[in-house]
């Protein structure tokens, strides 16, 4: 068995390193290693490109160091994470130097955007890939050891890699992401994702649906269903014989024939647009017991006159009322966000009207971060980064700050309340304890008090006490 280490990076999850067996092959002439930075999305697109490199005999290693092919599965979403890339490169060309035959990549959503530059002005790379395009892999690095510059950043309206098994990279064994749909229709100003990854096209249902069953057969528990914004999946099937026609796969139709699998299969998606989620989906999540009771909807800002700038097409108030239905219908649901703080324009009554959002939802958890301009996005075009740096600080650790405070209560209320985990391995500070997940996303530490239970399997937790992160407790008998 050969063994690959794939690096994931992002903010819930900074540094991590999984290991994951590859299929054994008779011969790997070649090694490739390869790291991914920012959002699952990247996470899985690394998964496809695996699968792509082993079928073409090349295997995997640990170290970049012994590596032919050196790949960096990139992020333009923010500013730090293009600066650890360019790191990153700057660290394998140092090794390039010693072995001129490496090649080193990029791929992802710096791709397009910085192709020119890391190719002839900066001579970092080898060869560039966008992510529509990893099926020219193969090619593009037989070009590059003969010494072309190798690049393919062509955006697909049809590209979904459905065909395409991934490697699984994150070695737990328990738990996988499916991508449903790739793309990005929303044009929110900040955002370059409709730029580097293209218009939203959906993939094939009955594929999701072997890739899922694939999973289950090969002893997974949960699936977690992926797109820039799974709420506007929709996929068209053709009826035939009798019944003729067309048939629309809503995400909410998704949901329940994945949900359907099997009663053991956990499900969990992400992300959701508010303006797009539906009371169809609510009624999903509410009515099959396996679908995980967890919601990420990013708000980005409490403030209407911010979120017009966004283009974020709700309000304040509209959102806020989402969050009141999600509740009605879903008592116990958890519900996570984003938010950016400092955005174009935005004032002290904005930043002010996003805390008392946050003081109305009180939040699961939250990812947040300060405002950075991103080149070739609508919001640098149209605005101007006014907001000093130092108020951006300032109103971040404001914002952190209060949420932690929330947080923190919502890990107390746990005290006391008993959930189904579903064991995902050993817990990071000690192998005498296990940890997994309840419904609502939140982590769950507690002691092997048990010799037959084992990493896969669903246990009942009693919540004994919390951290600011983690709930602790004691199996039931």
């Amino acid at each position: 068995m050969f063994e690959t280490t794939f690096k994931y990076h992002d903010e819930s999850r900074q540094g991590e390193a999984y290991s994951a067996p590859i299929l054994e092959r008779k011969a790997f002439e070649k090694k490739f290693y390869i790291e991914s930075y920012g959002c699952q999305m990247n996470f899985n697109d690394s998964e496809i490109v695996a699968s792509i490199l082993q079928k073409e005999g090349f295997g995997a290693t640990a170290s970049y160091e012994d590596a032919d092919i050196v790949l960096i599965n990139t992020c333009a979403i923010r500013e730090k994470a293009e600066q650890t890339v360019r790191k990153r490169l700057n660290a394998f060309n140092s090794v390039k130097k010693q072995r001129p035959e490496m090649l080193v990549g990029v791929l992802g959503c710096m791709a397009e955007r910085l192709k020119a530059q890391l190719l002839e002005e900066e001579k970092l790379v080898d060869l560039v890939v966008g992510p529509d395009a990893y099926r020219t892999l193969p090619s593009l690095i037989v070009g590059a050891e003969s010494g072309q510059k190798s690049v393919n950043v062509l955006l697909s309206r049809e590209e979904t890699y459905a065909d395409i098994s991934p490697v699984r990279l994150n070695s737990n064994g328990v738990t996988a992401f499916v991508s449903i749909m790739r793309g990005c229709n929303n044009m929110c100003t900040f955002c370059v994702v409709p730029f580097t990854r293209g218009r939203e096209r959906s993939r094939d249902p009955h594929s999701i649906e072997r890739e899922c069953i694939e999973l289950l057969e090969k002893g997974y528990k949960e699936v977690t269903l992926l797109g820039q914004n799974v709420d506007s999946y929709a996929a068209s099937l053709t009826g035939g014989g009798d019944r003729g026609g067309q048939e629309v796969v809503t995400f909410a139709d998704l949901l329940e024939r994945v949900a359907k699998i099997d009663p053991s299969l956990r499900v969990r998606f992400s992300t959701s647009h508010p303006k797009d989620i539906t009371e169809d989906v609510l009624h999903t999540m509410a009515r099959y017991e396996n679908i995980c009771k967890y919601i990420h909807l990013p708000v980005q800002s409490g403030s209407t006159e911010v979120l017009q700038r966004m283009n974020r097409t709700y309000t304040r108030e509209w959102y806020l009322n989402k969050v009141k239905r999600i509740r009605e219908i879903m008592p116990e649901c958890g519900i996570s966000t984003d938010v950016i703080t400092g955005f174009c324009g935005e004032t002290e009554p904005d930043h002010a009207q996003t805390l008392s959002l946050m003081e109305q939802v009180k939040y699961d958890m939250a990812y947040m971060f300060m405002y950075s301009e991103r080149p070739g996005t609508l919001a640098a075009r149209r605005y101007k980064d006014d907001v000093p740096e130092e108020v951006k600080k300032r109103r971040l650790s404001e914002i952190v700050a209060l949420q932690q405070d929330h947080q923190a209560g919502k890990m107390k209320q746990d005290i006391g309340k008993t959930y189904t985990i579903l064991i995902e391995g050993d817990s990071k500070r000690s192998t005498d304890d296990w940890c997994g997940r309840n419904d609502q996303n939140k982590m769950v530490v507690f002691p092997k008090t048990n010799d037959t239970i084992k990493k896969g399997d669903y246990v009942r937790v009693k919540i004994n006490r919390c951290t600011a992160a983690t709930l602790i407790g004691e199996i039931m008998k």
